[in-house]
């Protein structure tokens, strides 16, 4: 963001889905991408552009398109070291986005082959908090940690995992007089 910030903003969590969300778990732009693995966490502008550098400069010289899904909108204010408790927040620090479990970060379109992809976004998860999965245009979308494949379903997810026979428990209740 170009304009400073006028309210400090609290630190807040990750977006978690629960309710069945797989928004942001696909991609939309381009043909590869990098996705989010172990779980929700805070990543830097700086530790974002790093990895969007790496990727620029192992593909230096040809012809794609790289599509950044995160923004770096929240304020991180911090106070010095040795600091007495109390006397408010502190001062801005550095921009920061919350990136939810199973979030694409970056996309890539373009005429290149997959293992030249598949390396630069190994070698830009490397540079970056957390461990990363590649993706292609087409994989399944996630809802938490568990891919919607073949026989998963949303719906699925959400039923009893065992099915419990209602005649032992209606035998097992008291009888009433």
């Amino acid at each position: 963001p170009v304009k400073g910030h006028t309210k400090k903003s609290r630190k807040g969590r990750p977006r978690v889905p629960t309710g069945g969300s797989t928004r942001g778990t696909t991609l939309v732009y381009g043909s590869y991408g990098l996705r989010l693995l172990d779980h929700h966490r805070r990543i830097s502008a700086k530790q974002l552009k790093n990895g969007e550098d790496t990727i620029r400069k192992r593909l230096r010289g040809m012809k794609y398109r790289l599509y950044m899904r995160v923004c770096a909108n929240i304020g991180v204010y911090t106070s010095g070291n040795e600091v007495r408790m109390g006397k408010g927040k502190g001062r801005f620090d550095y921009w920061a986005s919350r990136v939810a479990v199973s979030r694409i970060i970056f996309e890539l379109e373009g005429n290149l082959h997959e293992e030249v992809a598949r390396e630069a976004f190994r070698l830009a998860g490397a540079k970056m908090p957390g461990m990363y999965e590649f993706v292609k245009k087409g994989d399944p979308p996630v809802m938490g940690i568990t891919k919607l494949r073949e026989g998963v379903t949303k719906d699925g997810l959400f039923r009893p995992r065992r099915k419990v026979p209602l005649e032992p428990t209606a035998a097992a209740l008291p009888a009433t007089v």
